[in-house]
């Protein structure tokens, strides 16, 4: 049976209409907290410029203890490799952020009703192939995907659409054809994979997946303020969660990036089974965007095309950062199921799909 959602808008319309839905029933899903009144939102956020400038005034007061270490070239590395993530996702999270909070404030909730399949099960590959349209990476699919749930949004259909948009767009197909100029059949065969694997986690979604496990953050309180200072509003709030989360995985992704020897990587790809797990894994520590990792799979030419391809699928899918944001978005709950299952999931369909075309 097809799976309504409840969600809270954070648009000027009144909250006391129920948010539109694809089909069936409707299913509770447990709202997130009340937004922050003005003064524990001023608050919050005079705590957060505080613990700012003790950061910056103790690395001030300990420079010199920490100059030897700080010019250590792992630490330099370090610190490269986080900056260039960062960089990097910074202008497509921005465009996803502005484009959630388009969605939250002047889309009207019965737009998807209308625009969607009934059928939720039919509404998976439509939401799948809409990814094409979007000319972004993983990065600014995450809030986009955020805002279509607030909308009332099948979460099963927009989780399809945050899967797939990152590796379907034609800036992604375009890097990966120019990459691999001498394989076509390599953008063929990503466009096959990505599409396969995001349907089919948003139809497991649909058939096992729990509204209790979302957790959706608050948003700012903007009932009955113009819709521009709405929209402003929602955009400042989700960039600042966001991003947030953003840094907390580039952080991680940079330290596993220094600290994983390049030499394994020679032992593994003499083993097909392993190149393909090593591939899939490699694709979640490095946490490329979905714009350049093509270049990074092209030049890792010790690995087979199949396990080349995986790594290309499963990193616009789940990576350290994507995660990171994924429990800012949804929660902790949704990220700890919908991650690991993801990951099983495009490794698995890509190596098939591998298997079959390269």
């Amino acid at each position: 049976m097809a799976r309504q959602l409840d969600t809270h808008s954070c648009s000027t319309e009144e909250h006391d209409e129920p948010a539109a839905t694809l089909a069936g029933p409707v299913r509770h899903v447990p709202r997130a907290r009340e937004p922050l009144d003005d003064e524990e939102s001023n608050t919050s956020g005079l705590a957060s410029v505080l613990v700012f400038f003790i950061v910056l005034g103790s690395i001030v007061a300990f420079r010199k203890p920490l100059s030897g270490y700080l010019d250590s070239p792992d630490v330099q590395l370090w610190g490269t490799i986080f900056v260039s993530l960062v960089v990097q996702a910074i202008p497509f999270l921005a465009l996803g952020v502005v484009v959630s909070a388009a969605i939250a404030v002047f889309v009207p909730p019965h737009f998807f009703h209308k625009v969607l399949p009934k059928r939720q099960a039919l509404a998976v590959p439509v939401a799948g192939l809409a990814g094409v349209a979007l000319p972004g990476c993983e990065c600014g699919s995450v809030p986009i995907a955020g805002g279509l749930v607030r909308r009332g949004v099948a979460p099963g259909v927009a989780f399809t659409f945050l899967l797939a948009a990152p590796a379907l767009n034609p800036v992604v197909l375009a890097a990966t054809a120019v990459a691999f100029s001498g394989t076509p059949e390599m953008v063929v065969a990503r466009a096959v994979a990505s599409a396969l694997a995001a349907m089919a986690m948003g139809w497991l979604w649909l058939g096992w997946g729990r509204p209790e496990w979302i957790k959706m953050p608050a948003r700012a309180n903007v009932d009955g303020a113009p819709k521009w200072l709405a929209f402003f509003a929602t955009m400042r709030h989700d960039f600042i969660s966001a991003g947030g989360f953003l840094v907390v995985g580039a952080v991680a992704a940079a330290f596993l990036k220094v600290v994983v020897p390049a030499q394994w990587l020679n032992v593994l790809a003499d083993n097909p089974l392993l190149a393909v797990l090593a591939m899939a894994v490699l694709a979640v520590i490095l946490s490329l965007c979905s714009e350049a990792d093509a270049f990074v799979a092209a030049s890792l030419s010790q690995f087979s095309l199949s396990s080349r391809l995986v790594f290309l699928v499963v990193g616009p899918m789940i990576d350290l950062k994507l995660f990171a944001m994924q429990v800012g978005t949804f929660g902790r709950s949704f990220a700890f199921r919908f991650g690991p299952a993801t990951f099983v999931v495009a490794m698995a369909v890509s190596a098939a799909v591998g298997w079959v075309l390269l």
